[in-house]
């Protein structure tokens, strides 16, 4: 029987509206009678998670930036910190990238350079990062480093971020999360070691659980559960990954698979 559900956000358990889909809260009521526990899993923030599921602050485990920071009734669960010096290694490289910005992830809020405090920027990620610091420099943060981000407000994130950091490709996990946004985080971090981390806080084996994703960096995550879905509008790569599939975004395929296993006597 499943016991916990992950579910990534955008493009995934959102609409292209970043909607929640219609039925979200029934379906939340219906899960907690039978035991099953919730479980958003995304790039964004914690804060940005307790922003969009106020209601269920005390229920759903948080599964935030990228996998690397795990929240659970307001207390850290599982987290992965990057080296000190490792991300100032990857701030110093990314100096060079033209109109990119870098948010500094941390354990207790986002960081940005004042230089790039201006809505070009700020307008793309304040659904992620919700809740936000302007630094006038890196040496002015003062927090546990758990991801960097990489922004790239004209959609061209694999050529202009992605493709530069190369030289930290054998040392950390350097993902493209999507168009506009590249995630660099400790090696072997990602939602799939998140995933088996829940697990072994929660007791509950990761064949007990499903998940749902539509880019690459929800490949781990739907590899480690017993039932992995891709939702129609996923990455190519990752349908030829998953053991199921299903609706698309806009046509609520979470909720609408979630309905299956429960028919299936697997809920």
């Amino acid at each position: 029987m499943i016991k916990i559900i992950f579910s990534d956000m955008d493009g995934t358990l959102l609409t292209s509206e970043s909607k929640l889909p219609d039925g979200f809260d029934e379906m939340i009521a219906e899960l907690k009678n039978r035991g099953v526990i919730f479980a958003p899993a995304s790039g964004r923030q914690y804060a940005a998670l307790q922003k969009s599921f106020p209601k269920y602050l005390d229920e759903f485990i948080f599964v935030a930036e990228g996998g690397t920071l795990v929240m659970y009734r307001g207390k850290e669960i599982f987290s992965h910190a990057l080296d000190i010096e490792v991300v100032r290694k990857v701030l110093a490289t990314a100096q060079n990238f033209p109109d990119i910005m870098c948010v500094w992830c941390g354990k207790n809020d986002a960081y940005i350079l004042r230089e790039f405090d201006e809505p070009k920027y700020t307008d793309g990620m304040d659904k992620y990062y919700t809740h936000r610091s302007i630094v006038n420099s890196w040496d002015d943060v003062d927090d546990t480093p758990v991801k960097i981000a990489f922004f790239d407000y004209k959609g061209h994130a694999k050529e202009n971020a992605y493709d530069k950091l190369s030289a930290f490709y054998d040392t950390l996990q350097v993902v493209q999360t999507a168009d506009y946004w590249v995630d660099v985080s400790a090696r072997g971090a990602n939602k799939g070691v998140a995933v088996e981390n829940v697990c072994r806080v929660m007791n509950v084996k990761p064949e007990e659980c499903a998940a749902f994703g539509d880019y690459l960096n929800d490949c781990e995550m739907l590899q480690t559960v017993g039932y992995g879905f891709a939702v129609a509008n996923a990455h190519p790569d990752l349908k030829k990954l998953a053991k199921f599939q299903t609706e698309s975004n806009d046509e609520f395929g979470v909720l609408k698979a979630i309905r299956r296993l429960i028919d299936d006597g697997l809920i």
